[in-house]
């Protein structure tokens, strides 16, 4: 049984900085190992199983930080950054803490952020760089059994691992997340037409929780977003990709509209006919698996693929 299968305590995501400090030893060998990643790395979420605690209180290095560590980082992260969020996330059956020292030298700590008592700290923009990181005991100094996940795509692997360690973390997209690829401002007439962005397609979210059409794996935040000014003309949101890719995007009326394959072949595409001035919040899905796709976003009054 995998070490992800054999934890079942959920967490949620809340990240806390803190002023530089010099307490943990960051040039230390790393207890856990090292590991090197690049985005849109496989095996996501990459996981380590570890023991969490040691004999350093983590306050030494800020009053935010909470929790007994050791000296020596648990594992190091060398991480090669591209357009997606950097996420660090604990599963345990104790109460569980996360120290992070990140490439620009600041410390981020992290506790009880979560539903549960496991911590996680996201980074929506991360650096690349070397990424040390502590998992504490909360409380004592005592060792626990503990599971470290890294990850593009999942908030929370205790989470995961109560939904049975399948392709879906569960819960439902979320359109007061910032963007995962920008937003654009768009007024109608807007050159050039069409308005394109290069992203991946995919996520831990089964599109379908938001009820029929809806298809696809999709990230919480979305992918991308739109403030739109109409004008006279339609508003044609589609993908390109090589795989089988999905459209979900909550428009401006707070309405949730899908597709999978109205685009020709395999790709998506949403026309409104008369559209709204306001946000549109756009996630580009990945059908069948959260396996992340590259695709193309195209934003256009003229065309529809």
């Amino acid at each position: 049984m995998s070490a992800l299968a054999r934890l079942s305590v959920a967490a949620a995501a809340a990240t806390f900085m803190t002023a530089p400090a010099s307490a943990q030893n960051v040039n230390l060998d790393p207890t856990y190992g090292t590991i090197n990643l690049r985005a849109g790395f496989s095996d996501d979420p990459r996981l380590v199983e570890l023991s969490s605690g040691g004999s350093i209180q983590a306050s030494t290095i800020s009053s935010s930080c909470r929790g007994y560590i050791a000296n020596a980082p648990d594992v190091r992260v060398y991480y090669s950054a591209g357009s997606l969020p950097l996420l660090f996330s604990v599963a345990s059956s104790a109460d569980t803490t996360l120290v992070i020292n990140a490439p620009n030298g600041r410390w981020y700590c992290n506790d009880d952020g979560a539903s549960g008592l496991n911590p996680s700290i996201r980074f929506n923009n991360p650096s690349s760089g070397r990424y040390e990181v502590w998992v504490g005991t909360y409380g004592s100094s005592s060792l626990r059994t503990a599971v470290l996940g890294i990850s593009e795509l999942y908030d929370d692997i205790a989470e995961l691992a109560e939904s049975g360690g399948g392709s879906s973390s569960g819960g439902r997209p979320d359109y007061t997340l910032d963007p995962n690829y920008g937003t654009a401002r768009l007024r109608s007439g807007f050159t050039p037409d069409p308005h394109r962005v290069r992203l991946q397609s995919g996520g831990s979210i089964d599109a379908s929780v938001l009820g029929n059409p809806c298809r696809g794996y999709v990230s919480r935040a979305p992918d991308y977003r739109v403030d739109y000014v109409s004008g006279r003309l339609p508003l044609n949101i589609s993908v390109q990709s090589s795989s089988d890719t999905t459209l979900v995007i909550n428009g401006p009326d707070g309405n949730w509209y899908c597709d999978d394959d109205s685009g020709g072949g395999l790709n998506p595409s949403i026309r409104f006919d008369t559209p709204r001035s306001g946000q549109y919040d756009i996630w580009v899905g990945t059908y069948g698996s959260a396996r992340l796709e590259s695709a193309i976003l195209d934003i256009s009054e003229l065309y529809s693929n």
